[in-house]
């Protein structure tokens, strides 16, 4: 019996390509006439908004605007929205913006569907059924959240980051114009942009789990399979040869759509497969300096490579092998893949070291200890995880080694 395994799962409709914004009004349109848009104060103020209203208005939608979402989605103000706008009833909530506003659209339709606490939700499988219809329209390429079943928010009472994670948070429909990164400054680009090949990256290497007729029910993420690699090896090829361009230059369209390309094919990949140690690691990092998810990941990605291509090379390979990488020997092939990584991440001004993001040698014990508390990106991982391989691993990409 062939055991090979495959699993897609993704929004109703993708649309994409430049000036497909538009498009908003009429398929809001079919889902229902009161729409609530999540999105944050820039972009509540912009011209885009005033465009996207209007094309919502001449659909006959009603539009109220939540302007309010904040970097890293602290808890607070997820619950504002819902507190303000819950007699309102919208029949589709619209996120506009970066991950966090896509997030937030996410989450305040969860809570308008099935109130409650946040907290009731965090972990796998904890949504007990269909939400209010999601509709996500990404501003920057990077996060993949307009595609994936997950959404990452900042639980002031804990002063964790947590995530809640389920199919029915999938969006009902992904809107992806390019057109809208146009202005996203480089340093956003790059971030963003890095982010999307770290997604990728760890979808294509992460284990492979035992098949059986329960893995795509049982699971949210379930590791490396044969339909997520498609999206992932193409992820990588696309965000290799697009991201330095889209930094160097806001205005190459041609680059800013394939960055966008590239980050909706990741999102689809690592909605599906997971991610591993990279973004276990970044959770407690991110904690201490406060720094951009992307960066963290990142700056952690080619240390967690090189760390699980000793034991696991196969994956790390083939990526090699897409991207017309070719060494003596397989340890050279995987290391000038690592070495490629690490040259892109440094044209767009990545850090080489969690050192650089402001960590301290005296914190290293603290974030294996945390990291390993990330109990599915751990088991996703190729290579065993334990405190003593976390620390190393930490270790390694503390000293730039």
């Amino acid at each position: 019996m062939n055991n090979e395994f495959g699993l897609t799962r993704s929004p109703k409709e993708i649309v994409f390509g430049d000036g497909q914004r538009f498009a908003l009004g009429a398929i809001t349109a079919k889902i229902g006439k009161r729409a609530l848009i999540c999105t944050d104060e820039r972009l509540a103020s912009s011209p885009v908004m005033t465009e996207l209203l209007e094309n919502l208005a001449s659909h006959g939608v009603e539009c109220s605007v939540f302007g309010g979402t904040l970097a890293e989605l602290p808890s607070d103000s997820i619950e504002a929205c819902v507190t303000e706008y819950k007699d309102l009833n919208p029949e589709v909530v619209i996120g506009v913006g970066g991950g966090s506003c896509l997030d937030m659209a996410k989450l305040v339709a969860l809570l308008l569907t099935f109130r409650g606490s946040l907290d009731e939700y965090y972990g796998e499988l904890k949504v007990p059924g269909p939400l209010i219809p999601v509709i996500a329209m990404p501003t920057t390429a990077g996060t993949g959240s307009e595609v994936t079943p997950v959404a990452v928010l900042a639980d002031k009472k804990r002063d964790l980051k947590v995530g809640i994670s389920s199919p029915y948070l999938i969006p009902h429909t992904a809107i992806c114009d390019p057109e809208l990164t146009a202005t996203c400054p480089p340093g956003l680009t790059a971030i963003s942009g890095a982010d999307a090949l770290t997604h990728a990256i760890e979808a294509f290497t992460a284990v492979r789990n035992p098949v059986n007729s329960d893995l795509s029910q049982s699971r949210v993420f379930v590791g490396k399979n044969l339909l997520s690699d498609q999206y992932a090896l193409s992820a990588i090829r696309t965000v290799f040869s697009y991201l330095p361009r889209a930094v160097a230059n806001g205005a190459d369209r041609e680059a800013r759509s394939k960055l966008m390309e590239g980050s909706l094919l990741a999102g689809m990949a690592f909605g599906v497969a997971g991610t591993a140690a990279a973004h276990a690691l970044q959770y407690p990092v991110g904690a201490l300096t406060q720094t951009a998810h992307g960066l963290g990941v990142a700056a952690l990605l080619p240390y967690v490579m090189r760390f699980n291509a000793e034991v696991a090379p196969e994956s790390y390979l083939a990526i090699a092998k897409a991207l017309d990488i070719k060494g003596a020997t397989d340890k050279e092939t995987v290391d000038q893949l690592v070495e490629m990584t690490r040259a892109l991440f440094e044209t767009i001004k990545i850090p080489r070291t969690i050192a650089e993001l402001g960590i301290k040698e005296s914190q290293l014990d603290w974030i294996a200890e945390q990291s390993l508390l990330a109990a599915r990106l751990v088991n996703n991982n190729p290579r065993k995880l334990d405190f003593q391989s976390m620390r190393e691993l930490v270790g390694q990409a503390f000293h730039g080694l």
